[in-house]
């Protein structure tokens, strides 16, 4: 097991975006955890936001995917497990076995750790940047190798995911009074725990339960809704990052030392989705709970305080997509669907890797359930 250093830190209308920060989720072991400006809009013309989700999903993989890698075109050209994972998914989604496999080969042969977790980031110009894991990551690169193992009957994408999700119960969970929950990577052991809502995935957890028999899997869903019901309750959007004591107490915090503003922002607005997506009602009303707060203002910051107040001028795809699953998972279906087109117009005025990917990820789990996801038959009552 390789040494780990801890280093501190859809297509479904009314406005065009002219500007946004394009931020990769912020992993507060990082360095390079800044937020970078976009590039200036494409054209002036506004865009339609009327592309469905294949073609979002086309769109990102014609930009982004280089011989099976993700590039951060907007973020300097480097690579990271995050968008690795976005690719599987996406391919999957797509049904595109070959790209699937291209990013996968290159996955697995650049990332992939003696521990069957992913490196978080690698460079053009030295390899693998930095060794920690990163556990949303590897619960999304796990959930599309066994999606597409059991699609396509391919035992190795099985084996491949299964042995990834063993390694995210042993090395990226804990068990607190509050239940078991997801780590952001093995570098949090130790108490309090630091914690990401938006990492949780109900979805992944139901696949994963399913392919392995693992029971943990069925411990980490309830733990997460126990967790995340508990940020919740104490304020109206949830926090970028939080801590979890052993006794299940839950604080919010901020993401880095570098700013002490507890914020809903790019990590916390994959929250709305990752619950809206989920196939257990507790979970889905989790995510319509934000909607009124969201719904305030129709154009959406990058980033908000936790009572719905913007703090930046910057926007991103993500805020709409994430409103739209809010909006879903409250019962407001054209709510969601005029999001949605935000999301899109919002991507192709200011193309960015990771407002591409959550334009394309959003309109595919609000869409459809090819992710094994329940968005669109609102699931089970348990």
């Amino acid at each position: 097991m390789p040494r780990r250093t801890w280093i501190p830190v859809a297509a479904i209308a009314a406005v065009a975006v002219a500007a946004g920060t394009a931020l990769v989720a912020v992993h507060p072991w990082s360095d390079d955890a800044t937020p970078q400006a976009a590039s200036t809009p494409t054209s002036t013309t506004a865009p339609a936001g009327d592309r469905s989700p294949e073609q979002l999903r086309r769109a990102f993989l014609d930009r982004y995917v280089e011989g099976g890698r993700v590039v951060r075109v907007d973020q300097g050209g480097d690579t990271v497990s995050e968008g690795q994972a976005y690719g599987l998914l996406i391919a999957f989604a797509d049904g595109d076995r070959s790209t699937f496999d291209q990013v996968w080969r290159w996955t697995a042969r650049h990332l992939l750790t003696d521990d069957d977790l992913l490196a978080w980031r690698w460079t053009p110009d030295g390899g693998v940047a930095d060794e920690q894991s990163a556990s949303d990551a590897d619960l999304d690169a796990a959930r599309a190798l066994v999606l597409a193992g059991r699609a396509w009957d391919e035992p190795r994408y099985t084996t491949a995911g299964k042995r990834m999700a063993a390694a995210i119960l042993d090395h990226e969970t804990v068990e607190t009074d509050a239940g078991r929950i997801l780590l952001p990577g093995p570098w949090a052991d130790h108490e309090p725990y630091r914690y990401d809502a938006s990492y949780a995935s109900p979805a992944a957890y139901r696949v994963l339960g399913r392919a392995t028999g693992d029971d943990r899997w069925s411990e980490l869903e309830r733990g997460s809704r126990t967790v995340s019901a508990s940020v919740l309750r104490a304020t109206d959007l949830p926090s970028d990052w939080s801590q979890v004591h052993a006794d299940g107490r839950v604080e919010p915090m901020p993401a880095t030392g570098n700013d002490g503003r507890v914020l809903y922002g790019y990590d916390a607005m994959r929250m709305p989705l990752r619950y809206a997506e989920a196939c257990h009602s507790a979970d889905r009303s989790l995510a319509g709970s934000l909607a009124p707060t969201l719904r305030r203002s129709t154009q959406l910051a990058a980033q908000l305080d936790l009572g719905g107040t913007a703090v930046t001028g910057d926007t991103n795809a993500l805020a709409y997509a994430a409103r739209a699953a809010a909006e879903l998972a409250a019962g407001s279906s054209s709510a969601a669907h005029a999001d949605l087109e935000r999301a899109d117009r919002t991507a192709a005025a200011t193309p960015t890797y990771y407002g591409d990917a959550w334009a394309a990820l959003g309109a595919t789990m609000l869409t459809s359930d090819v992710l094994g996801g329940c968005a669109t038959t609102a699931g089970g009552a348990s």
